[in-house]
């Protein structure tokens, strides 16, 4: 039954892009595309690829952990395990902390940024796929070396203000270079247009 409406979902979207595009709606074909891509792969994609991200995003964190003898990580599973002087701790790296929703979300704004190819867009979603799978993995590197010379009484702070922060600021950082950059850079206002040759 989920696939059925799944698949009536997507017929009903691709309909309205279609309409969108030929009517020449721009905002409304990104906005409308977006959204439902967002959806739809949030709906089928994310089940499969959280556990796999998550491994991936503890094996990164794990290795600053490893080389200073801080903590230790458990690939299988998604969890890094903090043993501090004031207690031990596990952080299991799930839904949430995996990162999979801004991957999702960024992919999903991409998919339909008319400012770059086709080419252009898988290149650059490749690139960002990896850039925001390395700034997650800094952040669950920050919060458990946080945790581990601060203490278990630091994780609150760490998870919810230090990291979340580490991780959105470079996330702004990406959305930056990938989606504004370009579009001032290719933005034509009369006879005048930004040119990076210039």
């Amino acid at each position: 039954m989920k696939y059925l409406i799944g698949l009536a979902g997507l017929m009903i979207w691709l309909f309205i892009l279609r309409v969108l595009n030929k009517s020449k709606l721009n905002f409304w074909y990104f906005l409308v595309g977006s959204t439902g891509a967002f959806l739809l792969m949030l709906a089928y994609l994310q089940p499969v690829l959280t556990q796999p991200l998550a491994r991936i995003v503890a094996l990164l964190a794990s290795l600053p952990g490893k080389i200073g003898a801080m903590y230790s990580a458990h690939y299988k599973y998604g969890v890094i395990f903090i043993e501090s002087a004031a207690g031990a701790i596990s952080l299991k790296i799930d839904f949430e902390c995996s990162g999979i929703i801004e991957i999702i979300a960024y992919l999903s704004l991409l998919m339909f940024y008319r400012v770059y190819t086709v080419y252009e867009r898988i290149y650059v979603g490749v690139l960002g796929i990896i850039a925001m799978v390395l700034a997650n993995a800094l952040r669950i590197t920050v919060i458990s070396m946080i945790i581990y010379f601060g203490g278990i009484d630091m994780y609150h702070i760490a998870h919810t203000f230090i990291g979340r922060f580490v991780f959105y600021g470079l996330s702004v950082m990406i959305y930056f270079y990938v989606f504004t950059k370009p579009q001032i850079i290719k933005q034509k206002v009369g006879s005048f247009q930004y040119d990076s040759d210039k």
